[in-house]
């Protein structure tokens, strides 16, 4: 509701604004080359910010003052403190970092953020910046012509920084004409109801303009041409900075819980900074004429006094919730806790994370992660075994004599529980990474999708298989019996094998591993068809339960290889895309079959009853 009213007004007092005053449009054109300039320069620096930024992370925040630098520094550079802040959500969704860490850039993005204020007052209103903003917009356009991600990526990076330096040269020629015909200091308000009402104010023009730099850039702007008292900008300048924890917390809506719970850390930080500010502003001027003082800065230079004044309050607000942060985190987990659903829900994807192709892999990857740990007590019990009997030590041939204990389980009920939900959104959001993901990126979606397609599978098959199976494991047919219950056990040493090697790190030893368990699966497969062959010329079983058998089994190693498949396409999607063992590793299907084969022709002296 507030969408419909918010657009339409915006609309109306710009048209107002463009028909009586033609200083208006440039001030009005001026913000939205910076805010246009502010995109161009966050899709630049996407374009560096995959895996890189994965690797810098996971060095740069395993330390609180390192995650405090690492904000400052990305800020700095990115100037946004608003990417840094969605990059984060995302970060901390996927849970490549903890909520700690999290807070930790947050802090340091306040921070990096005040080097904005220092850039426009010091240097872009001393020199005629649309002299430098023509080459930039040049030399970027032609860097946005080359093929290369990198080389546009830098392109972004300049065209941006040259519409930046238009809308700052926009704005300032803007207010310096309105100078010559109004005096908007006519509105200036004093005291604390002067305090109040122009911090509301920036709080509203940083929400609309969904950027506290563009807000901070008009406000300095402004100032400079005397449009507006040094003690409102100071204002605005506390509105602006609690203003900007807005785009974290539209950036947090899709997030899961953790990705909400660092949106709300964002938004105490600024407000307890932003409250600090307005109760202590006196002091913190006192500070401010002291500070410029003795750097050298003219008593009636407003607009630096500005900077050093956003810097000061930003570096209180760090200095006292720095030492709360563990006790913040602890009060967001006991405040903010997950929903308890019937359903199982996904843990890790997140709308932010969509714009970062090597989060949005991750994210997944350790979302298809989630389905699988789901689907292998689902299948466990399928076939009557507990998830603690297959990830234990017992010796799982005893379970082809021993008495079999019923595991009562509706599997369509534990399908929709812990299966359904999460599959569709994995699907969903395969989809929509892949569609903005660079090529290179698409066969690692690939090999997720389909490791989500075999998971559903083989959920499916043991649908299938246990229609036979729960009546045979108790038949009094003992060959019978003792046949699906192989049925089990392959099933159970699969699964076992799987989770042995969940948590390796190495993807490439694991893919090795998956070879050795496909061989002994192909041995089993060929020794289960042997022993048919031998109960039908025995006589032990008859045509109809042999053809039961043969189909069921089939069941069976659909399971096997949809699972196999399965982990194989999880840690081929972890292997960095353009590593070549991608092709070497794994071995061929005829050459497991034919590596079965010899492991049975050396071994046929044991006899055909092997397991």
């Amino acid at each position: 509701m507030l969408g419909r009213i918010l657009l339409p007004s915006i609309f109306l007092v710009l048209a107002y604004g463009f028909w009586v005053s033609s200083s208006f449009k440039d001030i009005a054109a001026g913000v939205a080359l910076f805010l246009f300039g502010m995109l161009c320069m966050e899709q630049g620096f996407k374009a560096y910010s995959g895996g890189t930024l994965q690797r810098v992370l996971t060095v740069s925040t395993n330390r609180l003052w390192k995650s405090l630098s690492f904000g400052v520094i990305s800020t700095t550079l990115m100037q946004s403190s608003s990417l840094v802040s969605v990059i984060t959500i995302s970060f901390l969704s996927a849970q490549l970092i903890g909520l700690a860490e999290g807070i930790g850039i947050i802090l340091g993005a306040n921070l990096g953020t005040t080097t904005g204020a220092w850039l426009v007052a010091g240097f872009g209103l001393k020199v005629n910046l649309s002299a430098y903003a023509m080459p930039m917009l040049v030399f970027g356009v032609v860097f946005l012509m080359q093929s290369s991600k990198k080389t546009k990526g830098l392109g972004w990076i300049l065209v941006g920084i040259g519409f930046l330096f238009l809308g700052i040269h926009y704005m300032k020629e803007g207010f310096s004409a309105y100078s010559q015909h109004i005096d908007l200091t006519q509105y200036a308000m004093t005291g604390v109801a002067g305090l109040l009402v122009f911090t509301l104010i920036g709080v509203v023009a940083t929400v609309v303009m969904q950027s506290s730099h563009a807000t901070l850039t008009l406000i300095i702007t402004a100032l400079a041409a005397s449009q507006i008292t040094y003690e409102n900008a100071l204002a605005l300048a506390i509105g602006a900075n609690v203003g900007t924890t807005i785009t974290a917390i539209l950036g947090s809506l899709s997030a899961n819980i953790s990705g909400k719970r660092l949106a709300a850390a964002h938004l105490i930080f600024n407000g307890v900074t932003g409250l600090l500010a307005l109760v202590f502003i006196r002091q913190l001027l006192q500070a401010v004429d002291k500070i410029s003082a003795w750097v050298g800065i003219a008593a009636d230079d407003h607009t630096l006094k500005l900077a050093v004044f956003h810097t000061l309050f930003n570096l209180l607000g760090v200095v006292v919730m720095l030492p709360l942060i563990n006790r913040l985190v602890s009060l967001l987990q006991r405040v903010l806790r997950e929903d308890k659903v019937e359903r199982d829900q996904p843990r890790y994807l997140s709308e932010a994370s969509l714009a970062l192709p090597d989060v949005a892999l991750e994210a997944v990857l350790k979302e298809t992660r989630h389905l699988f740990s789901n689907a292998f007590t689902v299948i466990a019990h399928g076939i009557s075994l507990r998830r603690a009997t297959v990830t234990g030590d017992e010796d799982l041939q005893f379970l082809i004599e021993a008495p079999v204990k019923f595991i009562d389980v509706n599997l369509d009920d534990q399908y929709v529980r812990n299966i359904k939900d999460i599959y569709s959104a994995n699907i969903e959001f395969l989809s929509r990474a892949q569609a903005e993901a660079p090529r290179e990126y698409a066969e690692g979606y690939n090999a997720l999708r389909r490791a989500n397609l075999d998971v559903v599978a083989a959920i499916k098959a043991v649908k299938h298989l246990r229609k036979n199976l729960l009546p045979n494991i108790t038949s009094h047919n003992s060959h019978i019996r003792r046949e699906y219950n192989r049925f089990r056990v392959r099933i159970g040493k699969v699964l076992r094998a799987l989770a042995s090697l969940r948590d390796s790190d190495d993807a490439v030893v694991t893919l090795l591993s998956l070879d050795q368990v496909r061989v002994e699966m192909a041995d089993a497969e060929h020794n289960s068809a042997r022993v048919i062959d031998k109960l039908i010329r025995e006589g032990s079983i008859s045509s109809q339960v042999a053809t039961s058998l043969i189909n069921d089994g089939a069941y069976v190693n659909d399971v096997v290889q949809r699972l196999l498949n399965m982990t194989e396409e999880l840690y081929r999607a972890a292997i960095p895309h353009d590593d070549p063992v991608h092709a070497e590793l794994s071995l061929q299907a005829d050459e497991i079959q034919e590596i079965a084969l010899e492991v049975i022709q050396d071994s046929g002296a044991e006899g055909p009853d092997r397991s």
